[in-house]
C-alpha cells in the first residue's frame, strides 16, 4: 500500500520503517530540509535499537523515501499518517498546532480519497479537529473528496520500539466507518499473521485508550515510589517489597521497580494533558495529580539522600560527583524529563562538579548544556571517577551493573555511592568500603 507519513520524529521514523519492512510504499514528510537530507543519505538523528540499518535497507530498496514536499506526501499516500509532536502547552495541555498544520495541508492537497490517521498521542476529541480542518480546506478549494480521520495510537517503548512496532501486543483502531477499517486490517495485515491483533473502537475510546495506558503505567512507578518512601522511613527493604507483590498475579512485575522518577517524552506530558482533558470537562483527577507530584518529588530524592549523607546542602560545595547515566532510560539518547537533568540542576545549584557519562546520550547532553566549567562529559563510566569524590548512578544501563566495588573505594575521595535504580546488593557495596544509599532501602539510608 502507499503510505504517507507526516513527520520524521520518534514515532513517524519508526512507523514508516517498520511499515516499508513488510512491503508497505511509504514517503515520509517533513518540515526540516537538513534532517530529511540526512535520513536520504542513512543518518537518522535518534538512537533506536536496530533502527539505523532498518532505515537504510529499506531506502535503499525503494520503499522508504524522505522529503519536505507536503504535495507530493499527500498524493502519494492512500493512507495519511500524522504523526507530529504535541508538545505540552504552558497550562499543561497539549498543543496541535503541529497536528493541525498537517491536516490543513491535506485539505490543500487532497485530490483523491484517503484514510488520515492520526498516530500523535492527541486528546479525545482531535480527531473531530482535524476532520474539520481538512473539510475547511476543501471547501476553500470548492473540493468534494471523501476521507475518513482514524485514530490509530502507538504503544511503542523507546529501547524496544523496533520491536513493539513489528510484533505489537495489540493495534488499537478507532474509527466507525467499515471501509476505514478494512483499509487499516489491510495496512496491518503482516504485523496481525500469528493471532488477531486489532482491538476496534469508536475514535473517542482509541484516542483515550493511549492516555489511560500510560497513565495507569505512570501510577505504578509513582505508587511504588511512594511505597519505597515508607520503606526508608520503617527500615524496610523496598526491593524485597516488590518481590512480595510482584508475584501476585494480578499486580505482575511490570513497572514496579521504584527508582529516582519517570521521564521521557511519553508519561509527564501524557499525564498533564489527560489531567487537563478531563478537567476542562468538569472532572477533577485526584489520582493523576498525586501521580505527578509524588514523581515530581522523586526527581529530588536522591538529592536529598546525598545531603544526608554529607550533613548539609553546604557541604556539597566545592565536591565532585560522577554520574553514570544521562538519557531517561537504557537504550535512547532521550533526556527530556529526564531524572538526569533534576540531579545536574540540584548539583550545581549546591556548587558541585559534575563528571558525566552516557553510552548513548553524551550529544544530547552537549546540545543542551554547551560548554560549562562545572559539567564534564566523559567517554566512560571510569574516565567519571578520576578525581570524583561520590557516584550517582541515575540510569540503568546493563554496563553499569557489575562495577568493581573495590575500585570504587579506590577511586571515591569519600567512598559513597547513590544508586538511583537499585541496582546494586547494598551488603556487597558496603563490603567494599563504600557506602550504599538506595531508593527505599531502608536497612542502609537508616545507616548513613
Amino acid at each position: 500500500m502507499r503510505v504517507c507519513i507526516f513527520g520524521t520524529g520518534y514515532v513517524g521514523l519508526v512507523t514508516g520503517t517498520c511499515l516499508a519492512e513488510v512491503g508497505h510504499d511509504v514517503l515520509c514528510i517533513d518540515v526540516d530540509a537538513a534532517k530529511v537530507e540526512g535520513l536520504n543519505r542513512g543518518v537518522v538523528p535518534i538512537f533506536e535499537p536496530g533502527l539505523t540499518p532498518m532505515v537504510q535497507a529499506n531506502h535503499a530498496a525503494g520503499r522508504l523515501r524522505f522529503s519536505v514536499d507536503a504535495a507530493s506526501g499527500v498524493a502519494h499516500g492512500e493512507v495519511i499518517f500524522i504523526a507530529v509532536g504535541t508538545p505540552p502547552d504552558e497550562d499543561g495541555s497539549a498543543d496541535l498546532k503541529y497536528v493541525l498544520a498537517v491536516a490543513a495541508s491535506i485539505g490543500m492537497h487532497l485530490d483523491r480519497p484517503a484514510v488520515v490517521v492520526d498516530k500523535s498521542t492527541v486528546p479525545v476529541g482531535t480527531a473531530d479537529k482535524v476532520s474539520a480542518r481538512i473539510a475547511a480546506e476543501l471547501a476553500a478549494r470548492g473540493a468534494d473528496i471523501a476521507f475518513e480521520v482514524v485514530s490509530n495510537p502507538e504503544f511503542l517503548k523507546e529501547g524496544a520500539a523496533v520491536e513493539d512496532c513489528l510484533r505489537p501486543d495489540r493495534i488499537v483502531i478507532g474509527t466507525d466507518s467499515a471501509a476505514a477499517l478494512d483499509t487499516m486490517k489491510r495496512l496491518y495485515a503482516p504485523f496481525n499473521r500469528n493471532h488477531e491483533r486489532i482491538v476496534a473502537m469508536d475514535v473517542r475510546s482509541a484516542e483515550l485508550t493511549k492516555y489511560a495506558a500510560n497513565a495507569m503505567l505512570a501510577t505504578k512507578i509513582s505508587f511504588m515510589n511512594e511505597i519505597s518512601r515508607i520503606a526508608e522511613e520503617v527500615g524496610a527493604d523496598v526491593e524485597l517489597v516488590r518481590k512480595g507483590i510482584g508475584s501476585d498475579p494480578r499486580i505482575g512485575w511490570g513497572f514496579i521497580y521504584p527508582g529516582a522518577g519517570y521521564g521521557g517524552s511519553c508519561f509527564p506530558k501524557d499525564v498533564q494533558a489527560l489531567a487537563k482533558t478531563a478537567l476542562q470537562h468538569g472532572v477533577r483527577t485526584r489520582l493523576l495529580d498525586a501521580v505527578e507530584a509524588v514523581n515530581d518529588a522523586q526527581k529530588s530524592h536522591l538529592f536529598e539522600l546525598m545531603v544526608r549523607h554529607y550533613g548539609s546542602v553546604s557541604a556539597i560545595r566545592g565536591k565532585t560527583v560522577a554520574l553514570w547515566g544521562l538519557a531517561f532510560k537504557p537504550d535512547t539518547d532521550d533526556m527530556r524529563e529526564a531524572s538526569s537533568r533534576r540531579m545536574l540542576d540540584h548539583l550545581w545549584d549546591a556548587g558541585a562538579k559534575v563528571r558525566a557519562f552516557d553510552p548513548e546520550a553524551i550529544g544530547e547532553a552537549k546540545r543542551i548544556y554547551g560548554e560549562r566549567a562545572d559539567l564534564v562529559l566523559c567517554d566512560s563510566s571510569t574516565a567519571t571517577l578520576d578525581g570524583a569524590d561520590a557516584l550517582v548512578v541515575i540510569t540503568e544501563w546493563k554496563q553499569f551493573r557489575s562495577p568493581d566495588f573495590g575500585a570504587l573505594k579506590n577511586a571515591l575521595t569519600d567512598a559513597v555511592l547513590f544508586d538511583g535504580r537499585n541496582l546494586y546488593r547494598p551488603a556487597d557495596v558496603e563490603a567494599a568500603g563504600v557506602a550504599y544509599y538506595g531508593i527505599g532501602r531502608g536497612r542502609s539510608v537508616r545507616k548513613g
